[in-house]
């Protein structure tokens, strides 16, 4: 018997192979399609991904700022005069003398005490003063300071609800240099004023906050550009 296939077999299959043929290099070239698509599809997405991760960064840095400013309780800005007054010892008999300033110096501003304080008349203090307006968290550590001065040494003094006299406080020391520096002032650091008042002031029971100097003749500069807790 002959093996060879009649003409109209022959026809057949040779356009059964030619489409394979064609549906072999079809099938090829739409995968390369499918992947270009695919890669311009994951750029586009790396693209996208990139922009939103970006957008969400500068949604959250503005967002962990608010979050810092939280614990501030003075940054100087807006009308501070009507939040701080100065106080000296002339209300005890005192003969010192000083008074508060507010400036503004590269884009910030502080609070410049000056003066002289004297012992005479039983005196010896200058401050200037501020009334928080609401109390502080229980768990807050202590109190923040951005200061610079002249080289002495100053105090931070706290009035609480338990400070019901008048010379009545929680006193804690710093030194200040002629640069911003901050200072950090733990409340176990604060000394109470007298016998009658619990060891350390409790964060949520301060009413005030005081910068002071304080306890001898001396002349005081001190500059303050920011008062907060932390």
């Amino acid at each position: 018997m002959s093996s060879e296939l009649p003409f109209d077999d022959l026809r057949f299959t040779a356009a059964l192979r030619a489409e394979r043929t064609v549906w072999a290099i079809a099938s090829r070239a739409f995968s390369r399609i499918l992947n270009c698509v695919a890669n311009a599809q994951e750029v586009r997405a790396m693209r996208l991904f990139s922009k939103r991760a970006l957008a969400t960064i500068m949604l959250i840095l503005p967002l962990a700022g608010a979050f810092a400013e939280q614990n501030m309780i003075e940054d100087f800005e807006f009308q501070p005069e009507k939040r701080w007054q100065f106080i000296g010892d002339s209300v005890m008999g005192g003969v010192s003398t000083g008074q508060v300033e507010f400036a503004r110096e590269n884009g910030k501003s502080y609070a410049r005490m000056t003066g002289r304080v004297s012992t005479a008349n039983n005196g010896g203090f200058v401050q200037f003063r501020m009334d928080l307006p609401a109390p502080l968290p229980k768990d807050a550590a202590g109190v923040r300071l951005i200061a610079r001065g002249n080289e002495q040494r100053y105090f931070v003094h706290l009035r609480t609800s338990g400070t019901v006299l008048p010379w009545q406080y929680y006193q804690a020391g710093f030194e200040v240099s002629g640069v911003w520096a901050e200072i950090r002032l733990p409340f176990t650091g604060f000394n109470a004023s007298g016998r009658l008042l619990r060891v350390s002031p409790r964060p949520e029971s301060v009413k005030s906050v005081g910068i002071v100097a304080f306890g001898r003749d001396h002349d005081a500069e001190i500059e303050v550009r920011e008062v907060s807790y932390y």
